[in-house]
């Protein structure tokens, strides 16, 4: 077996990597291509040596492979394969129908990383109960969450909503939309944090202010998958105290999400790393510390 720079820096370290050291070892060989869809792994024995661990290390660190449908051919009598890559999903599909079961996969990791641009985080509160009552029922269970959610600033003048005459009704448009803002991320976080105390998740939800107003959603998922939607705007009217606002508005909800999949081809997977760059360099630049109030 070839020993690379990596696999010696494993088996000079003071101590043997753990089975989730190892999985996450092969998951970036797979991810950065070292290892090809239809490839088979190594046996176990020299997957041992190769890591200096006992063969039940090995084959832990399979089974969390497995569990992740990277692995294929599972059986006892030959090493399996890299799983075949994911299917493209071509069909869009309105992010109502999308995002709950997306939520449901990456939340079913161990370790749960949910980045988000969007205007308000309504579709991201509905869509994430489905998973938050598997939690509560005990069919998942994470050990850690860290959500971080981009919103438009306060601040700022917005792209929309904005009232169809303009005008002393853009006050009350502003207000609308900073109320709504507001109580969405509040429950959000909320229903997020109780996982905390009910079932010791170490959760994270941070979200931050936008010096601007996006024209698309995107969800990113684990660094896996990246799900963009494009706000369209429509006129339509809503009650608001007293008055009947008619602005020019989008219903996310509605939006149509198109799906790239790192593990589907090099076009998906450049996509999903770029639009994380994207999403970090906004997060650790040009974006404010926003509190929800």
């Amino acid at each position: 077996m070839v020993v690379t720079q990596e696999n010696a820096a494993v088996n000079g370290s003071r101590r043997s990597p753990s089975a989730q050291e190892i999985a996450e070892t092969l998951r970036e060989r797979i991810r950065t291509g070292e290892l090809r869809p239809g490839d088979r792994l190594p046996t176990q024995a020299e997957l041992a040596d190769e890591f200096g661990v006992e063969r039940g290390a090995v084959r832990q660190a399979l089974r969390a492979l497995q569990d992740d449908g990277l692995l294929s051919n599972v059986s006892k009598g030959s090493p399996p394969r890299i799983a075949e890559a994911a299917p493209v999903r071509d069909e869009p599909q309105p992010t109502m129908v999308a995002l709950a079961p997306r939520l449901t996969d990456a939340l079913s990791a161990r370790r749960a990383r949910i980045d988000v641009v969007c205007h308000t985080a309504e579709t991201l509160m509905v869509a994430i109960g489905e998973p938050l009552r598997l939690i509560h029922e005990g069919r998942m269970r994470p050990e850690a969450i860290d959500l971080r959610v981009l919103v438009p600033s306060r601040d700022i003048n917005l792209a929309f909503p904005v009232p169809v005459a303009g005008g002393d009704g853009g006050d009350l448009v502003h207000q609308r939309w900073l109320a709504m803002r507001n109580a969405q991320g509040q429950v959000l976080r909320h229903n997020l944090m109780s996982l905390r105390a009910t079932h010791g998740v170490d959760v994270r939800v941070t979200f931050r202010a936008l010096p601007f107003t996006p024209p698309v959603k995107l969800y990113l998922l684990n660094g896996e998958e990246a799900l963009l939607g494009y706000y369209t705007l429509t006129r339509r009217e809503e009650d608001w105290g007293d008055e009947t606002l008619d602005m020019y508005d989008v219903l996310g909800s509605k939006s149509l999400l198109f799906s790239f999949v790192r593990r589907a081809g090099r076009r998906d997977a450049a996509f999903v790393a770029e639009s994380q760059k994207w999403f970090d360099a906004l997060w650790e630049t040009i974006t404010t510390d926003l509190t929800l109030s």
